[in-house]
């Protein structure tokens, strides 16, 4: 039940980030809930080979670059979803960083 549930809360929140940055347009809640859940399965099978492999550029900027791969599972999403829509490196980088802020928030409160 609780991932069922963060789920949801996740695909609300990036349906309400989506409506503050211009380059981030959802078409609508199933869309939302669409994109948490690729989210979920790409963070869970794409992200940890992204981080082994480029774990030498990581380290020389202090763990930075994983904001980089924050943006390139964004991309995957854009391109796996019909529903979903991302322009611009920075917009990707920004919306993954409020939007992983802001569900980390969440998942401490419940």
């Amino acid at each position: 039940m609780g991932f069922i549930l963060k789920i949801i809360i996740t695909g609300i929140v990036a349906l309400v980030l989506a409506q503050f940055f211009p380059g981030v347009t959802i078409d609508g809640i199933t869309s939302a809930i669409l994109l948490a859940l690729v989210l979920a399965i790409l963070n869970a099978i794409v992200r940890p080979i992204l981080v082994f492999l480029t774990i030498p550029i990581t380290f020389l900027t202090l763990g930075l670059f994983l904001l980089v791969i924050n943006a390139i599972i964004l991309y995957m999403a854009d391109y796996l979803l019909t529903g979903f829509d991302i322009n611009g490196i920075i917009t990707a980088i920004l919306f993954s960083l409020v939007l992983s802020i802001i569900t980390a928030i969440i998942d401490a409160i419940l």
